[in-house]
């Protein structure tokens, strides 16, 4: 794991749209690798982009509500489902959709 460091409650600690804008910065470098035909580079940055969802996913908003807590669980499974089977297809559409989605969370920190 690259962000090993994170799995010790760090991750936790960041609030949800900051989460959200360090994940959007790995995916931002997976749409650039991949534009500039850098497979090796675009594979280094999903593989960042899976840790960190799924740390946000396991660790993230732990002392919301149950009720929020499943919503939220259920939608970023659903983000990460959708994100991989683009980048597995190298769909370029769907990764920039994906893109200007998690720039709004850049936005908010």
């Amino acid at each position: 794991m690259q962000h090993s460091f994170l799995e010790n409650g760090h991750w936790a600690e960041l609030t949800f749209p900051q989460q959200m804008a360090n994940i959007g910065s790995e995916t931002s470098r997976i749409y650039k690798a991949l534009e500039s035909g850098k497979d090796a580079r675009a594979e280094s940055a999903f593989v960042r982009f899976q840790e960190l969802i799924d740390l946000t996913i396991q660790f993230g908003r732990q002392n919301e509500c149950a009720a929020a807590r499943a919503s939220m669980w259920r939608e970023l499974c659903r983000f990460r489902e959708l994100y991989c089977q683009a980048y597995l297809s190298r769909d370029m559409k769907e990764l920039a959709v994906a893109n200007r989605y998690l720039d709004l969370f850049a936005a908010m920190r």
